[in-house]
């Protein structure tokens, strides 16, 4: 049996008090022993060789993602499997921490978010994923469960695909189990879709499958963080939670818009557009593609009934600002998630110069600095 092994990072106080860490490009590598992707409907344990020695504690952090070509749609909504292919950025420096404790002392669950009890909804939602893992473990045992990102979360900047995929890492972590990279990134995906892209770093794919069952749609890595120094700016334009999740907002969308079917048949090209694109760093080919894409995406959302209009002023200034800037020369180009957070891709030599073209627009408050990221990566805590 190969054994599971990870890039030990010791957690600084730091980080385990405000939800940032160390600087760290090594990617948490889970491959190990050869196996067949988990079924998303089998609940039978692992093999015996796919459970190594338990270690009841598990801690890993992840970083979420800007997605280029988005997926807007879910074929099975109960698995999380997409219409359509999607492919993304991982962000360096918006992180989430997880850590999660088996204890056999607990009678339930114990959930914190932010240093904060889990909400109701919150809390079934982290347990039941907790029970997919208790079912393909064989741990019975309750957990502790701590989650802090260092960066506002359900506000359309991709929390809740570092919240999945650090918490995947640390409790398949905790209870022993021996994963690859793509079954990691298919247990994620069942706690958030675009949690399948953030177990990787840099340039990422997740495909859409096939498949009932869900075995055929994983995230897999197109190319690491270096092999592109892009410049990323994100101007955040609310830190409230959205008033419409992306799972309802799918949901209805797909149900209700006239043109979900076109929004289907137009994807394709541009997943290719960006691909080609990431493969040969063209930042003109990748960034109309995915202001193409974006643009798509929002305008279905909004053609739903009732409407889904994520965006805020400030969102639509910030958009106003980036065409601005790419008339005078700056090579500019935005995407926005489902949320009215604006993300900016640039030349790593003009982030700085765009950061401060977007500061002074109306409606910012606040603007990040980021550059592709690393994946998953575990922990070391004690």
């Amino acid at each position: 049996m190969t054994s599971c092994r990870a890039q030990d990072i010791r957690l600084t106080e730091r980080f385990r008090t405000a939800g940032q860490g160390p600087e760290s490009t090594s990617a948490f590598d889970l491959s190990c022993c050869d196996g067949r992707i988990i079924a998303d409907n089998d609940e039978r344990r692992l093999a015996p060789d796919r459970v190594v020695n338990v270690m009841g504690s598990g801690a890993a952090r992840a970083q979420a993602n800007v997605a280029l070509a988005k997926y807007w749609g879910k074929r099975n909504e109960a698995l999380n499997l997409p219409y359509t292919g999607s492919i993304s950025i991982t962000l360096a420096g918006l992180e989430t921490f997880a850590q999660v404790d088996f204890d056999a002392s607990l009678q339930s669950d114990s959930l914190e978010l932010n240093g904060v009890a889990a909400k109701q909804d919150e809390a079934r939602k982290l347990s039941s994923f907790l029970d997919l893992i208790r079912r393909q473990s064989g741990v019975s045992r309750r957990a502790r469960v701590e989650l802090r990102s260092n960066f506002p979360v359900a506000a359309g900047l991709a929390s809740s695909a570092s919240t999945f995929a650090a918490f995947a890492a640390a409790a398949t972590r905790a209870a022993g189990m021996c994963l690859t990279d793509q079954e990691l990134s298919a247990l994620a995906r069942r706690g958030s879709g675009s949690a399948a892209r953030s177990v990787f770093g840099g340039f990422v794919e997740w495909l859409a499958g096939e498949a009932d069952d869900g075995t055929d749609s994983y995230a897999t890595q197109l190319a690491p963080p270096e092999h592109w120094d892009l410049g990323i700016v994100v101007a955040v334009t609310a830190a409230e939670p959205k008033a419409v999740g992306s799972r309802e907002g799918m949901a209805r969308t797909a149900k209700e818009s006239p043109f979900f079917p076109v929004w289907l048949q137009v994807h394709d090209a541009d997943l290719e557009a960006v691909r080609a694109a990431i493969r040969v760093r063209d930042l003109a080919l990748l960034g109309q593609a995915a202001e193409r894409n974006c643009l798509a995406m929002h305008a279905v959302a909004l053609t739903a009934r009732p409407p889904l209009l994520y965006w805020n002023p400030g969102t639509i200034a910030v958009m106003q600002r980036v065409w601005s800037l790419r008339e005078q020369g700056v090579e500019a180009y935005f995407s926005i998630d489902a949320g009215p957070q604006v993300k900016i891709l640039c030349p790593m030599e003009q982030r700085d110069a765009v950061a401060d073209g977007i500061r002074g627009v109306a409606g910012v408050q606040r603007v990040l600095l980021s550059q592709p990221g690393s994946g998953v990566q575990h922990v070391e805590v004690g």
